[in-house]
């Protein structure tokens, strides 16, 4: 079997489209298309449904990309490693959510740019847009807050992180002492909401697994990043859902006050994802490991 046609069909079945593979792997579509056709041709099966948009697997296609991309990745290390030698550093490609990124995963990492390591960061606004950049090439690692399914990507728990319900001192003047144990929900209503998108993610979640209820208010701010959200909710601007570790020092200096401490507060795993069979690269395996390490202080 052509190795090159089993490098495209491992490109298609990770990028999802014709199109995007043949960006990837510097082809034209028609090209992409006529080598996959190719490779069904040589198995007498089809590995891919055409759809309005992209493509889906057959179970031929997604068994033939579990057997054979942890073999190609390993082929792409070995002809990869002389590069290593020959420049002393390798690049990596990491993608996550940008406050988790900023605040956790760059100071864990930088000390490997004392040994050669060069890095390249994708702020995402989703965990599902970190996962499907990684399936399809552009990031060699990427942390999200879901377990990817399937055998192309193989996740690590990273951490936990607890949320907690802030506000500034002045809206928390405003509750009078018990009263969230007491009413719940229903009194937070009179308070403006910040969040980072419309659907209220966070505020949503934390509503679930304290009150077991959804939030009746609206966003008064929405701004994409969690560290917009701190700052916003800090100034005035409203109550807010945060990760303990984003505003850990805002509460201890006063800027913020923590209006209810749960019995078992709300968590969020974090996962480190890499393509299986990518950690016999040496870059992705010391920070996949750097990561790790930092992580048990986190």
């Amino acid at each position: 079997m052509d190795l090159a046609l089993l490098r495209t069909f491992v490109t298609v079945h990770r990028a999802g489209s014709f199109t995007r593979a043949a960006a990837l792997l510097g082809l034209s579509q028609p090209a992409v298309t006529s080598q996959i056709r190719a490779l069904e041709r040589q198995l007498g099966r089809p590995l891919f449904l055409r759809q309005a948009r992209g493509v889906t697997p057959t179970t031929t296609g997604d068994e033939l990309a579990h057997r054979a991309a942890p073999h190609l990745d390993a082929l792409v290390a070995i002809a990869e490693a002389n590069l290593d030698q020959e420049a002393g550093s390798r690049t990596l490609h990491l993608a996550g959510l940008p406050e988790f990124v900023s605040v956790r995963a760059l100071p864990a990492l930088t000390p490997l740019v004392a040994q050669g390591l060069a890095l390249r960061t994708s702020m995402v606004g989703t965990s599902e847009e970190a996962l499907d950049g990684l399936a399809a090439g552009h990031h060699d690692l990427a942390i999200a807050t879901a377990r990817p399914r399937g055998g192309l990507l193989t996740a690590t728990p990273l951490c936990d992180e607890e949320h907690v319900l802030v506000a500034s001192p002045r809206w928390a003047a405003r509750l009078a002492p018990g009263v969230l144990l007491r009413k719940g929900a229903v009194v937070l209503e009179q308070l403006p909401v910040v969040e980072v998108h419309e659907s209220l993610p966070f505020v949503a979640r934390y509503w679930a697994a304290v009150f077991e209820s959804k939030p009746a208010a609206a966003a008064t701010v929405v701004a994409p990043d969690l560290r917009a959200v701190l700052e916003a909710t800090a100034s005035g601007a409203g109550l807010a859902v945060l990760p303990r570790y984003l505003c850990d020092d805002a509460l201890e200096h006063g800027r913020l006050v923590a209006l209810l401490d749960p019995p078992v507060p709300p968590l969020r795993t974090y996962f480190m994802a890499v393509r299986t069979g990518t950690l016999a690269l040496p870059h992705i395996a010391r920070a996949h490991e750097a990561l790790l390490r930092a992580a048990t202080d986190w």
